[in-house]
């Protein structure tokens, strides 16, 4: 079996010059890929003692349901403004060019539990600074925070200072 850097596909100058993408659909589409991957970000809670699994959509859903159902934990989803049917709490964030709003169900975490987000990526951070906003607003704990692979050179984890952040793969550029 190829280590887990094998599947990530690497795309020069996309989605702009000079930039390389990590495209994490060709770990997706290979079994032993994704075998790796879950598996990997699954370690890296070893010894966390947590009560739920938060993911964003939707990559945080594709490697977090996995993790949760290993650990029979429940999965909360994160997801984009006016996706979710029940009441909902939100928090706005920045993006490179603009703003975006993300949305928990207000009853998805009771005070005092424990909380792993567990998404694809780690770039600038902003998206995971706003769920740990959301988790804590409801009363929950973030007791870590895992990515698949992070981007080092974008400096994501300084926003995310006050956290324990694990990483599978780490790229020290952009």
């Amino acid at each position: 079996m190829k280590r887990l850097e094998e599947y990530v596909r690497s795309i020069p100058d996309f989605p702009e010059p000079g930039i390389i993408f990590r495209d994490v659909t060709s770990v997706l589409q290979d079994a032993d890929g994704l075998r790796l991957a879950v598996d990997g970000i699954q370690e890296l809670l070893h010894g966390v003692e947590f009560d739920v699994v938060v993911g964003p959509e939707s990559r945080g859903f594709i490697f977090g349901v996995p993790i949760a159902y290993n650990l029979h934990k429940a999965f909360i989803p994160v997801r984009k403004k006016g996706k979710l049917p029940c009441e909902t709490v939100e928090m706005e964030y920045d993006l490179e060019y603009g703003s975006a709003v993300i949305e928990m169900h207000k009853d998805s975490i009771k005070p005092g539990q424990k909380v792993v987000i567990i998404d694809d990526l780690i770039a600038t951070g902003g998206t995971i600074e706003a769920i740990t906003k959301l988790v804590e607003s409801l009363g929950g704990e973030v007791v870590k925070i895992c990515f698949l692979m992070e981007l080092a050179g974008l400096r994501g984890r300084d926003k995310l200072q006050k956290y324990d952040v694990g990483s599978v793969i780490v790229y020290e550029g952009k």
